[in-house]
């Protein structure tokens, strides 16, 4: 069937994040500031304005319309359901056992610091990266050791000489790896992954892979899952993956944490079972099975859709507001702008996007320093409010001055 990705969606009253909540520093605040005809654009948190795909939609109607929502533990078709999709999608043949359920992939990587890490030990991360692999450092008496990516004409790329001169710290005992990238959209060649790797065993540091963007890669690159590559690289790793972002389900909470290692698999079981964590999210686990059973086609569309969005950002901006640079992304369907070229402190850029454009997006510095002059938007949105929001980003940087030479 044909999906309509440029419907607007009203999504007032239905608790959403996105929609109905703004960041007031570090507290999280309901606002009705996206609402009305001088509305502020909410392009920031990585959730689409997309209906889900027909057969979930479907599924979780049939569901709920039992009328009862007790205990619910995943069954074999559920399993069953992962093991096909990475088969089909990335030639990456797992095995049931080797997957564990949790409430998400953020939790799951604060569990695995806890599982695999001790307080004072030191955790590998690549910013700017997803905040909340901070918060998952941190929360658990651990440190980032920082491995900074490098822009070099347009593109990042890992700093390897960096990678090896931290591994050999005997005080880093995990690395995070996101892939592919989230924000700067870098979707990691196998022979990127495979250097990375090598590092990491040859001073004996487990990677945990978030792989939650893995299906939502753009034509011409090649998503490669970092347990496939290598028996050897299987042993060392635990990936972290879900329908959540393919499918628009964040909000059903299911995610899985594939672990071929049997004693790595253990000690993560072990924090599971040590926060009472059991079963699976009843709405979660049907929508879980149908995305990935029968949502091939919905996702072909969303990706077609998607691309065309970035190729009308990128010729927007090139042609209107060239102060900007897109940082072209090979993946996910978050786009990292690089707005260094207005000249402007952190706050002034935040007061710009929000207050002159009224547009809220995620700030670059939440990312890590790395991150300074720079914003995330989310262009999983029908076009109408993509043009909207590129329109009024055009008029506020139109009203600044030029910068001195």
């Amino acid at each position: 069937m044909k999906y309509d990705f440029d419907m607007e969606v009203d999504r007032r009253n239905s608790h959403s994040l996105k929609w109905e909540f703004m960041h007031t520093g570090e507290k999280l605040t309901h606002t009705t500031r996206f609402l009305g005809e001088s509305r502020v654009l909410p392009m920031w948190v990585a959730d689409m304005d997309f209906v889900s795909p027909k057969p979930v939609v479907d599924a979780l109607i049939q569901r709920a319309q039992q009328g009862i929502y007790g205990y619910t533990a995943p069954t074999q078709p559920f399993y069953n359901s992962l093991v096909r999709w990475m088969k089909r999608r990335h030639d990456w043949r797992i095995e049931p056992e080797w997957i564990c359920i949790t409430p998400g992939v953020v939790p799951a990587l604060n569990m695995l610091v806890r599982a695999l890490v001790s307080p004072g030990d030191k955790v590998l991360i690549q910013p700017p990266v997803y905040h909340p692999f901070y918060r998952a450092i941190e929360n658990n008496g651990a440190e980032p050791a920082l491995n900074p990516l490098a822009l070099d004409d347009n593109r990042y790329r890992m700093d390897f000489a960096n990678l090896e001169a931290k591994c050999r710290d005997p005080k880093v005992k995990l690395a995070f790896l996101c892939s592919p990238h989230n924000p700067v959209g870098r979707v990691w060649t196998r022979e990127e992954l495979i250097r990375f790797g090598e590092i990491c065993m040859h001073n004996n540091i487990p990677v945990v892979s978030d792989e939650i963007h893995g299906d939502l890669v753009h034509e011409d690159h090649t998503f490669t899952p970092f347990g496939h590559i290598s028996n050897a690289f299987s042993e060392n790793s635990i990936t972290c993956t879900s329908p959540s972002k393919t499918f628009n389900l964040a909000g059903l909470r299911t995610s899985c944490i594939i672990i071929p290692n049997g004693n790595l698999r253990s000690s993560f079981e072990k924090v599971l079972q040590a926060n009472g964590l059991f079963g699976v999210d009843a709405f979660g686990a049907v929508a879980f099975q149908a995305a990935y059973d029968h949502g091939e086609e919905w996702l072909a569309q969303l990706l077609e859709y998607i691309g065309g969005n970035l190729e009308y950002l990128e010729r927007y901006v090139a042609q209107h507001i060239p102060r900007l640079k897109v940082i072209r992304p090979e993946g996910t369907y978050l786009v990292w702008l690089d707005c260094r070229g207005l000249g402007l402190g952190r706050k002034a850029l935040r007061k710009l996007m929000l207050e002159s454009a009224r547009i809220y997006l995620d700030d670059g510095f939440i990312f890590g320093p790395e991150g300074e002059g720079f914003e995330r938007i989310n262009i999983a949105c029908p076009r109408s409010m993509l043009v909207e929001a590129l329109d009024r980003i055009r008029g506020a940087v139109a009203g600044l001055s030029q910068p001195s030479n």
